[in-house]
């Protein structure tokens, strides 16, 4: 299949690597924000960076561990690996969120949580992104690609019913707030 330029879209947005590389890089800038904000900004640079982060885990797994889970070798357990990672840092979010965001240690919590990000998007662009492509023809490429793009177009941006707040949110679960509509914009574009 010969890769499309869509309406709207850069061509290299129909490569689902090139897409998932560039919110990488968005989650670090909004990860940078959360950290040299004060006050309300950095409530508000908190919550968009878990929105992102959020939309952002949800399509991998729904997206890219599967495929990569049974398609490339060894995938199993670097799929688990990532998932294992994407766990701890749900968790070290969900205990920030329930506490002051101008406390004296979130900078110190936060920075923790941020090598911990960094890390996990250096073990996937490193070791489950090159899988990927290997597996994947430019057709798969370029469905998951959709998807993702579904995704980002769905997720919501506030808070779950029943939650005021970020930290609620984070509360309910993996990020309750924008997973389940995430999922369903996602297999919806993938038609399953």
């Amino acid at each position: 299949m010969t890769l499309h330029r869509t309406a709207g879209q850069d061509p290299e947005s129909n490569d689902v690597v090139l897409l998932l590389e560039r919110q990488h890089e968005e989650i670090r800038h909004r990860m940078e924000a959360v950290l040299t904000a004060t006050g309300r900004e950095r409530a508000r640079a908190f919550r968009r960076f878990v929105h992102l982060l959020a939309v952002h885990e949800t399509a991998e797994e729904e997206i890219v561990h599967p495929f990569v889970r049974h398609a490339a070798e060894g995938g199993a357990g670097l799929v688990d690996d990532r998932l294992g990672e994407e766990e701890a840092v749900e968790r070290e979010l969900a205990a920030l969120g329930d506490g002051d965001l101008d406390a004296e240690d979130f900078v110190t919590r936060f920075t923790e949580v941020y090598e911990d990000v960094l890390a996990h998007a250096r073990a996937e662009e490193e070791e489950e992104f090159p899988r990927l492509r290997e597996a994947a023809d430019d057709a798969r490429l370029q469905l998951m690609a959709k998807a993702l793009r579904a995704a980002e177009a769905v997720a919501p941006t506030r808070p779950h019913p029943g939650t005021s707040s970020a930290a609620g949110n984070l509360a309910l679960g993996p990020f309750a707030a924008v997973v389940d509509r995430t999922r369903e914009a996602i297999r919806l574009a993938l038609g399953r």
